[in-house]
């Protein structure tokens, strides 16, 4: 296609007046080739969206079977599809006992929305509090807890009775009370940093909900599926949520979204009224089967079992005076620098030597990497071998 990067800059709507508008031909596996042939190792994986790769074989023959059979055919919820049921029955069984049901959505940030709403109606209640420094999304209620003011003071007014509490700070638990709904937390912080829950926290904010009869609401768009070397981050930390909120990596490279919760949580959304919470195409069966070949995948393989040591090979192979921290857990990692300008240059010397990287949302002095679950060793120590010789001439 003759000027795409003229015409994505002058008909795409853009998130931010310097993309990087790298020109893509072809993805497969760990690599991402330019229209230019260049090929560029992926450490971003379509931010952690991508835990297969690109093009996964399994991912693109369920892709291939289904649309033989059917595409869209109805709104999610009426007509039953075999690879739309057939997901809900395999996540339910991988999920804590007290998941029981699934609603299946288009994006993490829908599945946001719907969890928000089931609290609020489940509870009777209106009040949602988020953490400081937080992101779930960009709709109107998902951003009312976004844990950044400037982020949203344009788009006022959000959904009232917002409330926010400092992540891993246990004197701010006296802020849920019985007016909360709802707690919602990333399992890990994202934007922030990716900043690990510790002491505890996350325990004992549920033993808080439970005391004031709060729901927790955990967000695991980007710790979910494998990320973190287990399939759901939360299992690191000995916490069953109440409702739990997916998206990201569970597609295979198609967008989706979900939450769970028990079932009689979830029968709340289902009358008085009806039709409390619907959705077009979510649970798409196209999508739905791509989604259960990489839940199967990460399931039967050992993939999810290599992480640990793929992130210890990280940290050994990241030691460099210029990294003051690396900060995540297995392939969720944020290597930290001395400001933004030198994380700014790091992502784009590097991609000028063939290495994807990319930012994070609020801590600007940090550095992403969030690679396919599938890259091997020699992958690792190859894009690492980039950043330190990018950093040496930093």
């Amino acid at each position: 296609m003759e000027n795409l990067e003229k015409d994505f800059l002058k008909y795409q709507a853009m998130t931010t007046p310097h993309p990087l508008a790298l020109e893509i031909k072809r993805a497969k596996g760990v690599y991402i080739t330019s229209t230019n042939g260049k090929k560029y190792l992926d450490f971003v994986a379509g931010v952690s969206a991508c835990s297969l790769g690109h093009r996964h074989p399994k991912v693109i023959s369920a892709i291939r079977k289904q649309i033989n059979k059917y595409m869209h055919v109805m709104v999610y919820g009426e007509f039953a599809q075999q690879p739309t049921v057939q997901l809900c029955k395999e996540l339910v069984s991988i999920l804590p006992k007290n998941q029981q049901s699934i609603f299946l959505t288009n994006s993490g940030t829908e599945a946001i929305e719907g969890a928000m709403k089931l609290a609020k109606k489940a509870t009777s209640r209106n009040e949602l509090i988020g953490s400081f420094k937080s992101y779930h999304g960009s709709t109107q209620g998902a951003l009312s807890l976004l844990g950044l003011e400037n982020q949203k003071e344009g788009y006022r007014p959000l959904i009232p009775g917002s409330r926010f509490i400092r992540f891993n700070d246990l004197e701010d638990l006296n802020l849920i009370t019985t007016k909360t709904a709802a707690v919602v937390l990333e399992t890990i912080q994202g934007g922030a940093g990716f900043v690990l829950p510790k002491n505890d926290y996350l325990k004992k904010v549920k033993k808080r909900c439970e005391e004031v009869g709060s729901l927790l609401i955990l967000d695991e768009i980007q710790p979910g599926f494998g990320r973190t070397g287990s399939f759901f981050g939360f299992e690191h930390y000995s916490v069953e949520p109440d409702i739990v909120v997916m998206g990201k990596g569970m597609g295979g490279g198609l967008p989706v979204g979900a939450f769970s919760a028990s079932s009689l949580l979830m029968k709340v959304l289902m009358d008085n009224p009806k039709l409390g919470h619907i959705s077009t195409f979510g649970g798409n069966p196209v999508v739905a089967a791509a989604c259960l070949a990489t839940l199967r995948e990460l399931r039967d393989s050992n993939i999810i079992r290599q992480i640990k040591k793929k992130e210890a090979l990280f940290r050994d192979e990241l030691k460099h005076e210029k990294i003051k921290e690396i900060k995540g857990k297995g392939l969720m990692l944020a290597i930290i620098l001395k400001d933004s300008d030198t994380a700014n240059k790091v992502v784009l010397r590097c991609m000028d030597k063939g290495l994807l990287l990319f930012w994070l949302l609020w801590e600007k002095k940090a550095v992403r990497i969030s690679p396919p679950l599938i890259i091997k060793e020699k992958e690792i120590r190859k894009g690492c071998a980039i950043i330190r010789d990018v950093l040496d001439n930093i």
